[in-house]
């Protein structure tokens, strides 16, 4: 047994040893930081409320774009395939690639499924591996955050200038491949820790019309001045909202960077972006308001939605297979093109391209060039107050997971005049006949115009009645805004067309226009 004495000096000595020891570690402690930015939202809301931007007004935007518009040369021209330059069709493939095997290649691909009216179907796909990057730098002005947005011009674009992100680059265009001038504001996305990065994940392209095609979609905070180049303008999201009820104004990739903003935390009474709809608001805007709450509930819990997506997801047996251009069946290749023998669905074609502010001066390129005008539709019903969206788990044969989801409606109403009622995509002719009074958004927006040509959609949100019952078919479940939104934080989970329709619903104000 230990003395009285020697009991003291080791407890003494086990104080000290604890006393030092909480010394040591105490400073740990401050390396702990909260997991979210608990202010965060409640700083986009700040900038999404304010309509009058630090440096350029909404009522200036117009004029600003079209002299950006006159301050370049901008010319698009379709040719034939013999006049590409650098670009060729491999002799034992067909396929449409490029000199220097990097860019993209236009190749054929083979669809089989297991469920669905089509299980098996061959088309042309660009396959282009590279991981591109879609970043907008924001910074604050005045207390506001101000996006710092660029006037480029897509050869696909139907009207070739749009609002694109601050950086819209491929891979092969940050490192030069084309041997053009440098991506301007690069260095604040590509790992030079020169801002606070706020959002950032990874998203699928058109899964139509791309094979396994990724970008990072990036929003990053700038911490120091940040010099103003020709062609780009700062904009607060209450203004980006009001851009988005325009047509072909606001391009695919802004809108699909723009749905990673979060709309977290406190209920605001109309909505994330703004007043864009102007009037008194109505019980639609409540609902939609609550949707984005987190704290609001919603008809399926998250891991009930988690769940059957993951269900869903691996229900089906898709495959896809890459084959020769040169052999998909039903497909022609002209001097001019390569269409279906239908003539629906898709052309590829070839142009010849100018343009004074890009960082290539002018080059020549395949397009995939639609040929109708599609329709993008989410339909919605309040459920106990609180807005839902009715999600589609969408196959399609470029995902790099068999499905994503997607907007209740998502096709082109031409490819479909010959079916038969029980053929036709559910809910596609509820959206088409829709009266003028359930459209709460509509507005037509392009698709990426860097590789697809004159591609629109009609994008859609429409108020439901009773019509359209809780209990949906199979691949279809009502999910709240805030569900749809955490969801974006992960990659390959909601595809870009309900990610653009995520991005309109925050910039619905009041009313729908």
């Amino acid at each position: 047994m230990l003395s009285h004495t020697a009991t003291a000096e080791h407890t003494a000595t086990a104080e000290h040893t604890i006393a030092a020891e909480h010394a040591t570690t105490a400073p740990r402690a401050t390396a702990l930081r909260p997991r979210e930015d608990p202010g965060l939202a409640d700083r986009f809301a700040r900038s999404a409320a304010t309509t009058d931007g630090a440096h350029l007004r909404l009522d200036e935007f117009a004029d600003w774009l079209a002299a950006r518009g006159r301050a370049n040369t901008f010319r698009v021209e379709r040719i034939p395939f013999h006049e590409l330059d650098g670009w060729s069709f491999q002799r034992d493939t067909g396929n449409l690639v490029h000199r220097s095997g990097r860019f993209f290649s236009v190749e054929g691909l083979h669809v089989t499924t297991d469920e669905g009216p089509h299980r098996e179907w061959y088309q042309p796909i660009i396959k282009q591996p590279e991981v591109g990057i879609l970043g907008i730098l924001v910074k604050e002005f005045g207390g506001v955050l101000h996006f710092l947005m660029q006037a480029k011009m897509e050869p696909g674009n139907p009207n070739l200038l749009q609002l694109s992100p601050t950086v819209q680059a491929t891979r092969s265009n940050y490192t030069k491949v084309h041997k053009g001038a440098d991506v301007k504001y690069i260095e604040y996305f590509n790992g030079a820790a020169r801002g606070r990065v706020l959002a950032d994940v990874l998203q699928s392209e058109h899964g139509s019309w791309f094979y396994h095609k990724s970008n990072r979609n990036m929003i990053v905070e700038a911490v120091d001045d940040v010099p103003l180049e020709d062609d780009f303008c700062w904009l607060t999201l209450g203004q980006l909202a009001d851009l988005l009820h325009r047509d072909n104004v606001v391009n695919m990739d802004s809108r699909t960077v723009l749905a990673c903003v979060p709309t977290g935390g406190a209920e605001q009474p109309y909505g994330l972006l703004g007043t864009a709809g102007g009037g008194d608001g109505d019980g639609f805007s409540v609902s939609l308001a609550r949707s984005r709450n987190p704290l609001a509930g919603a008809l399926h819990t998250d891991v009930e939605v988690l769940s059957w997506f993951t269900a869903q997801r691996s229900g089906y047996d898709v495959r896809a297979e890459r084959v020769p251009l040169a052999d998909l069946p039903h497909w022609v290749r002209t001097e001019h093109d390569i269409h279906h023998e239908l003539g629906r669905f898709f052309d590829v074609v070839a142009v010849r391209v100018q343009a004074g502010n890009r960082e290539v001066g002018s080059w020549t390129q395949p397009l995939i060039a639609p040929r109708t005008r599609g329709v993008a539709a989410f339909l919605t019903r309040q459920v106990d107050g609180v807005l839902h969206v009715l999600v589609h788990a969408k196959v399609e044969g470029g995902f790099l997971d068999t499905l994503e989801l997607a907007p209740t409606v998502q096709y082109a109403p031409e490819n479909y005049q010959d079916f038969g009622p029980g053929e036709r995509p559910p809910f596609l002719d509820y959206v088409l006949a829709a009266p003028r009074g359930a459209i709460r958004y509509e507005a037509i927006h392009a698709e990426e115009g860097g590789r697809f040509l004159n591609a629109e959609n009609r994008y859609v949100v429409l108020e439901a009645g009773d019509d359209v019952p809780l209990d949906v078919p199979p691949g279809y479940r009502w999910v709240t805004v805030s569900q749809l939104g955490d969801l974006i934080r992960h990659g390959h989970y909601v595809n870009v067309q309900a990610r653009t329709l995520l991005t309109c619903l925050n910039a619905m104000g009041q009313e729908a226009r």
